[in-house]
């Protein structure tokens, strides 16, 4: 029966002690399960396979090879600098690339957690191209480090879309799986077709920038029915990695376009500018 005072339940006789003891219980079940899978199927490195203390973590070598994009950088388009003096201008938002001095880019700001290097690939390339979809959250806690207060401000998490013939080889999109992961990390809602790819567009790896720009200009939209949801809003863009900025661009111009407030690039990787990487 109902107690007339609270209009709730009275406690079962002991269920102050009965509950915190199922909770243990439950806590050792799943520490003995875990322990049973490790012994069964010792932990192994995410990058290279070696035997670990832990499920989903890195060894000390591979950890100590990924190299985290930090300052000096360009605060618009975040390229990398060896020291300050290669930035071709400073104002109160910090040091700017000279790109980025002579045509400030549509995005506000992009952030990227790692450098584009070998120790980068050991993640990033079996993530894209060998089904390693479990990569995606431990990328993604290296990306919400690096691009903290730009998941503070948005309103909005987005991936850069993959064509559907890309889509369909692959069978998952891989920035996707990164916004995702990084929503729930950060609590901000994702969409995950915010934005079309309207047209397939060519590998971009071996091209420059202007020809990677003119490759994807137009190749990005925004559907009339999610139009609807980001009007006003702080848009925060996702991808695995960013080159020379070009897709970025395409993706916030469109963005920008169906009525967002704003758009910043966030992605697990940044590829350093040639011209840049002798520390001239």
């Amino acid at each position: 029966m109902r107690s007339r005072r609270t209009g709730t339940r009275p406690s079962a006789p002991g269920s102050s002690r009965v509950q915190p003891a199922l909770r243990r219980l439950a806590g050792g079940v799943r520490r003995a399960s875990a322990g049973l899978l490790d012994a069964l199927l010792p932990p192994r490195c995410l990058g290279c396979a070696e035997e670990v203390s832990a499920q989903g973590t890195l060894c000390a070598a591979c950890f100590a090879s990924l190299k985290s994009v930090t300052e000096p950088f360009c605060a618009r388009c975040g390229v990398p600098f060896a020291h300050p003096g290669q930035a071709a201008d400073r104002d109160a938002d910090g040091l700017s690339c000279a790109p980025c001095a002579r045509r400030p880019p549509s995005f506000r700001r992009a952030r990227a957690a790692l450098r584009y290097d070998d120790g980068a690939k050991r993640l990033i390339l079996p993530f894209k191209h060998a089904d390693r979809t479990e990569l995606a959250l431990p990328l993604a806690r290296q990306m919400a480090r690096a691009g903290g207060a730009l998941l503070a401000e948005a309103d909005v998490i987005a991936p850069v879309p993959a064509h559907w013939r890309r889509l369909l080889a692959r069978r998952y999109d891989q920035a996707a799986l990164l916004a995702l992961a990084l929503g729930r990390i950060a609590r901000r809602p994702v969409v995950p077709d915010l934005l079309a790819r309207r047209r397939r567009t060519p590998p971009l790896g071996d091209k420059g920038a202007a020809e990677r720009a003119a490759a994807v200009e137009g190749a990005f939209g925004v559907p009339p029915r999610a139009a609807r949801r980001i009007a006003g809003l702080r848009v925060l863009l996702v991808d695995d990695v960013m080159t020379s900025g070009a897709t970025a661009e395409a993706c916030a111009r469109a963005l920008l376009d169906a009525g967002a407030a704003a758009v910043d690039v966030l992605a697990a990787a940044r590829v350093p500018d040639p011209r840049l990487a002798a520390g001239a």
